[in-house]
Protein backbone atom coordinates (compact mmCIF):
# COMPACT_ATOMS: atom_id res chain seq x y z
CA UNK A 1 0.00 0.00 0.00
CA UNK A 2 3.02 2.30 -0.27
CA UNK A 3 1.80 3.84 -3.52
CA UNK A 4 -1.60 4.54 -2.00
CA UNK A 5 0.04 6.33 0.92
CA UNK A 6 2.03 8.49 -1.48
CA UNK A 7 -1.12 9.37 -3.41
CA UNK A 8 -2.85 10.54 -0.22
CA UNK A 9 -0.01 12.85 0.83
CA UNK A 10 0.28 15.65 1.86
CA UNK A 11 -3.48 15.72 2.53
CA UNK A 12 -3.35 12.93 5.11
CA UNK A 13 -0.63 14.65 7.15
CA UNK A 14 -2.27 18.10 6.98
CA UNK A 15 -5.66 16.76 8.08
CA UNK A 16 -4.08 14.81 10.94
CA UNK A 17 -2.14 17.84 12.23
CA UNK A 18 -5.07 20.27 11.91
CA UNK A 19 -7.42 17.83 13.64
CA UNK A 20 -5.04 17.47 16.60
CA UNK A 21 -4.63 21.25 16.89
CA UNK A 22 -8.38 21.87 16.80
CA UNK A 23 -9.03 19.16 19.40
CA UNK A 24 -6.39 20.67 21.67
CA UNK A 25 -7.87 24.16 21.29
CA UNK A 26 -11.41 22.89 21.86
CA UNK A 27 -10.34 21.01 24.99
CA UNK A 28 -8.53 24.07 26.33
CA UNK A 29 -11.56 26.23 25.66
CA UNK A 30 -13.83 23.77 27.45
CA UNK A 31 -11.53 23.64 30.47
CA UNK A 32 -11.39 27.45 30.65
CA UNK A 33 -15.19 27.68 30.39
CA UNK A 34 -15.65 25.16 33.21
CA UNK A 35 -13.12 26.93 35.43
CA UNK A 36 -14.65 30.31 34.69
CA UNK A 37 -18.11 28.90 35.30
CA UNK A 38 -19.71 30.38 32.20
CA UNK A 39 -20.41 29.41 28.61
CA UNK A 40 -20.05 31.53 25.52
CA UNK A 41 -18.26 34.85 25.32
CA UNK A 42 -17.81 37.44 28.06
CA UNK A 43 -20.01 39.81 26.07
CA UNK A 44 -23.23 38.60 24.48
CA UNK A 45 -24.02 40.66 21.39
CA UNK A 46 -26.09 40.17 18.24
CA UNK A 47 -26.30 42.26 15.08
CA UNK A 48 -29.61 42.60 13.28
CA UNK A 49 -28.42 42.39 9.68
CA UNK A 50 -31.99 42.62 8.39
CA UNK A 51 -32.47 46.13 9.81
CA UNK A 52 -30.57 49.18 8.68
CA UNK A 53 -30.97 52.93 8.80
CA UNK A 54 -29.81 55.67 6.48
CA UNK A 55 -29.34 57.96 9.45
CA UNK A 56 -25.65 58.69 9.80
CA UNK A 57 -24.21 57.63 13.17
CA UNK A 58 -22.54 60.41 15.10
CA UNK A 59 -18.86 60.84 14.44
CA UNK A 60 -18.93 59.27 10.97
CA UNK A 61 -18.83 61.67 8.06
CA UNK A 62 -19.10 60.60 4.43
CA UNK A 63 -17.58 62.16 1.36
CA UNK A 64 -19.78 63.92 -1.15
CA UNK A 65 -21.87 61.35 -3.05
CA UNK A 66 -21.50 58.68 -0.33
CA UNK A 67 -23.79 57.70 2.52
CA UNK A 68 -23.20 56.23 5.97
CA UNK A 69 -25.70 53.66 7.15
CA UNK A 70 -26.18 52.08 10.55
CA UNK A 71 -26.99 48.51 11.53
CA UNK A 72 -28.28 47.91 15.09
CA UNK A 73 -26.13 45.76 17.38
CA UNK A 74 -27.63 44.65 20.68
CA UNK A 75 -25.48 43.69 23.67
CA UNK A 76 -26.64 42.34 27.01
CA UNK A 77 -25.39 44.35 29.97
CA UNK A 78 -25.44 41.39 32.35
CA UNK A 79 -26.12 38.22 30.32
CA UNK A 80 -27.62 35.31 32.22
CA UNK A 81 -27.01 31.62 31.55
CA UNK A 82 -29.81 31.46 28.97
CA UNK A 83 -28.35 34.28 26.87
CA UNK A 84 -24.86 32.81 27.13
CA UNK A 85 -26.19 29.46 25.97
CA UNK A 86 -27.90 31.04 22.95
CA UNK A 87 -24.68 32.92 22.18
CA UNK A 88 -22.68 29.68 22.33
CA UNK A 89 -25.23 27.84 20.15
CA UNK A 90 -24.95 30.54 17.50
CA UNK A 91 -21.31 29.56 16.86
CA UNK A 92 -20.54 26.20 18.48
CA UNK A 93 -22.31 23.90 15.94
CA UNK A 94 -20.03 25.11 13.12
CA UNK A 95 -16.97 24.25 15.19
CA UNK A 96 -18.35 20.82 16.02
CA UNK A 97 -19.15 20.19 12.35
CA UNK A 98 -15.62 21.17 11.37
CA UNK A 99 -13.96 18.93 13.96
CA UNK A 100 -16.24 15.96 13.27
CA UNK A 101 -15.83 16.40 9.51
CA UNK A 102 -12.04 16.47 9.87
CA UNK A 103 -12.23 13.32 12.01
CA UNK A 104 -14.24 11.48 9.33
CA UNK A 105 -11.83 12.72 6.66
CA UNK A 106 -8.87 11.57 8.76
CA UNK A 107 -10.54 8.19 9.23
CA UNK A 108 -11.11 7.92 5.48
CA UNK A 109 -7.50 8.83 4.61
CA UNK A 110 -6.04 6.50 7.22
CA UNK A 111 -8.22 3.62 6.06
CA UNK A 112 -7.38 4.29 2.40
CA UNK A 113 -3.66 4.27 3.20
CA UNK A 114 -3.98 1.00 5.11
CA UNK A 115 -6.42 -0.93 2.92
CA UNK A 116 -5.99 0.74 -0.46
CA UNK A 117 -7.72 3.53 -2.35
CA UNK A 118 -9.93 1.31 -4.52
CA UNK A 119 -11.77 -0.74 -1.90
CA UNK A 120 -15.41 -0.94 -0.88
CA UNK A 121 -14.55 0.27 2.65
CA UNK A 122 -12.78 3.35 1.27
CA UNK A 123 -15.75 4.21 -0.94
CA UNK A 124 -18.13 3.82 2.02
CA UNK A 125 -16.03 6.08 4.23
CA UNK A 126 -15.82 8.69 1.49
CA UNK A 127 -19.60 8.55 1.01
CA UNK A 128 -20.05 9.10 4.76
CA UNK A 129 -17.85 12.22 4.58
CA UNK A 130 -19.98 13.54 1.73
CA UNK A 131 -23.31 12.97 3.46
CA UNK A 132 -21.98 14.38 6.75
CA UNK A 133 -20.85 17.56 5.02
CA UNK A 134 -24.01 17.90 2.93
CA UNK A 135 -26.62 17.27 5.62
CA UNK A 136 -24.53 18.55 8.51
CA UNK A 137 -23.93 21.96 6.95
CA UNK A 138 -27.67 22.47 6.43
CA UNK A 139 -28.58 21.34 9.94
CA UNK A 140 -25.83 23.42 11.54
CA UNK A 141 -26.73 26.57 9.65
CA UNK A 142 -30.40 26.17 10.62
CA UNK A 143 -29.50 25.53 14.27
CA UNK A 144 -27.23 28.58 14.43
CA UNK A 145 -29.80 30.78 12.69
CA UNK A 146 -32.43 29.65 15.20
CA UNK A 147 -30.12 30.46 18.12
CA UNK A 148 -29.27 33.88 16.67
CA UNK A 149 -32.95 34.64 16.08
CA UNK A 150 -33.81 33.65 19.66
CA UNK A 151 -30.97 35.80 20.99
CA UNK A 152 -32.07 38.79 18.91
CA UNK A 153 -35.67 38.38 20.08
CA UNK A 154 -34.46 38.32 23.69
CA UNK A 155 -32.43 41.53 23.31
CA UNK A 156 -34.48 43.60 20.84
CA UNK A 157 -37.85 44.90 22.00
CA UNK A 158 -39.35 45.22 18.50
CA UNK A 159 -38.25 41.75 17.26
CA UNK A 160 -40.23 38.55 17.87
CA UNK A 161 -38.91 35.02 17.61
CA UNK A 162 -40.55 33.68 14.45
CA UNK A 163 -39.85 31.72 11.30
CA UNK A 164 -39.29 35.00 9.47
CA UNK A 165 -36.62 36.06 11.96
CA UNK A 166 -34.89 32.68 11.60
CA UNK A 167 -34.92 32.97 7.81
CA UNK A 168 -33.42 36.46 8.03
CA UNK A 169 -30.58 35.01 10.09
CA UNK A 170 -30.14 31.96 7.84
CA UNK A 171 -27.57 31.82 5.04
CA UNK A 172 -27.56 28.90 2.62
CA UNK A 173 -24.17 27.09 2.87
CA UNK A 174 -23.55 26.93 -0.87
CA UNK A 175 -19.87 25.95 -0.70
CA UNK A 176 -20.38 23.19 1.87
CA UNK A 177 -23.36 21.74 -0.01
CA UNK A 178 -21.54 21.76 -3.35
CA UNK A 179 -18.46 20.23 -1.75
CA UNK A 180 -20.58 17.51 -0.15
CA UNK A 181 -22.22 16.73 -3.50
CA UNK A 182 -18.76 16.59 -5.10
CA UNK A 183 -17.48 14.17 -2.46
CA UNK A 184 -20.54 11.96 -2.97
CA UNK A 185 -19.84 11.94 -6.70
CA UNK A 186 -16.22 10.89 -6.15
CA UNK A 187 -17.41 8.21 -3.74
CA UNK A 188 -19.67 6.83 -6.48
CA UNK A 189 -16.77 6.93 -8.96
CA UNK A 190 -14.55 5.10 -6.47
CA UNK A 191 -17.24 2.47 -5.86
CA UNK A 192 -17.58 1.99 -9.62
CA UNK A 193 -13.81 1.58 -9.89
CA UNK A 194 -13.93 -1.07 -7.17
CA UNK A 195 -16.62 -2.99 -9.06
CA UNK A 196 -14.64 -2.81 -12.33
CA UNK A 197 -11.48 -4.06 -10.60
CA UNK A 198 -13.38 -6.95 -9.03
CA UNK A 199 -14.82 -7.87 -12.43
CA UNK A 200 -11.35 -7.82 -14.01
CA UNK A 201 -9.90 -9.94 -11.23
CA UNK A 202 -12.74 -12.40 -11.71
CA UNK A 203 -12.01 -12.64 -15.44
CA UNK A 204 -8.27 -13.10 -14.87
Amino acid sequence: MTEDRKILEPMATVVSVVLRILLALATAGLVVSVIRGSWGGILVCITDESSSSSAAPGGFAAESGAQVGSIPRYCAEAPDAHLRLLDALSNLPSTLLLISGLYLLHRFLRGAAREGVYTAQTASRLRLVGWWLLVGSLVVELAEATARAALLAALAKDVDFSAGTVLNMWTFPYLAVLTGLGVLTFARITRQGVSMREDLEGVV
